[in-house]
């Protein structure tokens, strides 16, 4: 056998065997880098930060229901380490005011149903309605039963900047009666109003949300000569105001012993609203209604047990965290985990679920990838081959057996400086035998010009047959030659 350095230059194996591609390898990863790259970055984007340890609400005056439920939700949110940060206000149309202006650090506020006329709400949502506030209309004097019988008398609306206020004008001005009327509209409210009745200061005083307080409502039922009205247009009244609800107080619901009221009585009533501005972080919504149906879930004289908190929807549309909550409650994690280690779980959740779905597929591309960037550096001289062979077969070969000689010592020539990986090496060889095939055939068709070949099957057919070893020629000369190539190789 010949040494290499006998051997003419195409035929030296130069080839360098490797382990591993790296350059293929890189080639083969780098998009599935880059499109991991991208969906962290999405989800980065995408997922919520950590909820804030404090929260501000806009409540109503000290004292007041409003600020009163407002008190015992911060206790309750105290339990998962939440400061609920507690304002006063003049009452709902304050809080609403505050809400729509984000130069007031503001995140939530209760607000009574029918008071946001003529105020900017866009990014105002609801995260549910917490409990009934009656419009409870207290007079003296003979039965009434509509808001218009009180024209030009003395009514107590409640003070400037209160939801009894607002919606006191409103049903009033719908009765004909409003402000610089032969109507005195004076700005007495809760306990003020209630003693100005009984003073006979005013005729009337009207009632509601934070106004109407138990205390209050029961020093009046009990005062002789002090009437509720009962709605006769109840009905009217919830069809005009989509906001406002029928109730019935029944017979002796305030004092069973002295029967008081003496007959059912018909009132209307807005709800109550907690009002979230679009940016509230959604597990403290899930915290705040939770802490809402602790506050105002159980049964009373104007609901059921369970009726509040519910998603009505009034004024303010029910935000989607919300809406999710009341159709299928706390998440499985806030289920089951303590609230920060939950909100830590479902950030991290929503992180990796969309690079999962991006990698697991791409790592199974990956190998197919690296696999087909190596065979085609093998695969590309199959076609110089095959385009060699079909010359070859040509009537002309022999007189253009030099050049095509030339041209395939180059392919062989660049097939051994290819740098392979180890686990390619078999395919590497087949295709060296190949060369070797073409290369005898080359030399049988120039020492015989016309010669066909016996056996029927061309260069290309063999050349084809991926991984496999070309057949023998009948031919003599074709079969030395292939033989010869063989020891060589």
């Amino acid at each position: 056998m010949t040494t290499d350095s006998n051997q003419p230059a195409h035929r030296r194996l130069r080839a360098r065997f490797v382990a591993i591609s790296w350059r293929d390898l890189a080639v083969s990863f780098g998009p599935v880098v880059l499109i991991a790259i991208a969906a962290i970055w999405l989800a980065v984007w995408l997922v919520q930060p950590a909820p804030p340890r404090t929260v501000t609400l806009s409540a109503g005056p000290e004292g007041s229901s409003f600020w009163t439920a407002a008190q015992r939700y911060k206790t309750i949110l105290a339990r998962d380490g939440i400061t609920l940060n507690v304002l006063t206000s003049e009452g709902s149309r304050q809080n609403v005011e505050r809400l729509a202006d984000d130069k007031e650090n503001v995140d939530l506020g209760l607000v009574q149903g029918g008071v946001s006329q003529g105020l900017d709400t866009e990014g105002l949502v609801s995260l549910g309605s917490m409990f009934y506030a009656p419009i409870s209309v207290f007079y003296r004097g003979e039965r009434v039963t509509k808001l218009s019988d009180f024209a030009g008398k003395r009514i107590a609306i409640g003070r400037e900047g209160s939801g009894a206020r607002a919606l006191s004008l409103t049903l009033l001005k719908a009765n004909g009666i409003e402000p610089g009327g032969p109507t005195t509209l004076t700005a007495y409210d809760g306990q003020e109003a209630a003693q100005a009745l009984i003073d006979g200061r005013v005729d009337a005083a009207m009632l509601t949300g934070d106004t109407a307080t138990g205390p209050t409502m029961g020093k009046l039922i009990r005062t002789p000569g002090v009437r509720l009205m009962d709605f006769a247009q109840a009905d009217a009244y919830t069809r005009r105001f989509t906001y406002l609800n029928q109730l019935t107080l029944p017979r002796g619901v305030f004092d069973l012993g002295r029967n008081l009221p003496a007959q059912p009585v018909h009132v209307i009533s807005p709800t109550v609203e907690l009002v979230a501005r679009e940016s509230l972080h959604p597990a403290l919504s899930d915290l705040l209604i939770e802490a809402a149906r602790e506050v105002h879930g159980k049964a009373n004289l104007l609901q059921r047990a369970g009726e509040f908190p519910s998603a009505q929807v009034h004024e303010f549309p029910i935000s989607d965290d919300a809406a999710r909550y009341y159709k299928s409650g706390k998440g499985f994690l806030y289920r089951h985990l303590p609230f920060w280690i939950a909100s830590l779980a479902d950030r991290i959740v929503v992180l990796l679920v969309p690079i999962i779905v991006v990698l697991i597929p791409a790592f199974r591309l990956v190998p197919s990838l690296y696999s087909w960037r190596v065979k085609s550096r093998l695969y590309r001289w199959y076609g110089a081959l095959i385009a060699l062979e079909r010359e070859a077969l040509a009537d002309d070969a022999h007189t253009e057996y030099k050049n095509l000689r030339h041209r395939l010592d180059a392919v062989e020539a660049a097939v051994n400086r290819l740098k392979i990986p180890l686990a390619y090496a078999d395919q590497f060889y087949v295709l060296r035998e190949h060369i070797g095939f073409v290369r005898a055939r080359l030399d049988a068709m120039n020492a015989e010009p016309g010669a066909s070949d016996a056996s029927g099957v061309t260069g290309g057919d063999a050349v084809q047959r991926a991984g496999g070893v070309p057949p023998q020629a009948d031919d003599s000369a074709g079969g030395a030659a292939t033989e010869k190539t063989s020891k060589e190789t």
